[in-house]
């Protein structure tokens, strides 16, 4: 298995957009794809996409959707602030992220 790097935000988190269009915006981290580098935030990047008529819905229909978007874009919302993530061990031995704006540890 090839070194993959860690990822700083995880699902459940709330993330401010750094930049694009939604920039400034908060959201919740519905998942997140490791291997794209790219999360899906709740309310966030959203695209229209088209759906073709199917038995159950004759007429078809245009849906807008969350779209992923990449972790370089994403700052972890730390109380109400944007933070920097580190990772220290616990006492446990354990790695553990902390904000490295106020050094609060991250459940």
């Amino acid at each position: 298995m090839a070194n993959r790097k860690k990822i700083h935000v995880k699902k459940g988190d709330t993330v401010m957009v750094l930049s694009g269009d939604d920039k400034g915006k908060t959201g919740r981290v519905l998942a997140v794809y490791p291997t794209d580098n790219r999360a899906l935030v709740e309310g966030l990047n959203m695209v229209t996409k088209h759906r073709k008529p199917t038995a159950q819905n004759t007429s078809g229909k245009i849906d807008k959707i969350e779209a992923p978007m990449h972790l370089s874009k994403l700052m972890v919302m730390v109380g109400n602030a944007p933070s920097r993530i580190g990772r220290k061990l616990d006492e446990n031995g354990k790695l553990q992220r902390y904000s490295k704006k106020s050094g609060e540890i991250i459940k």
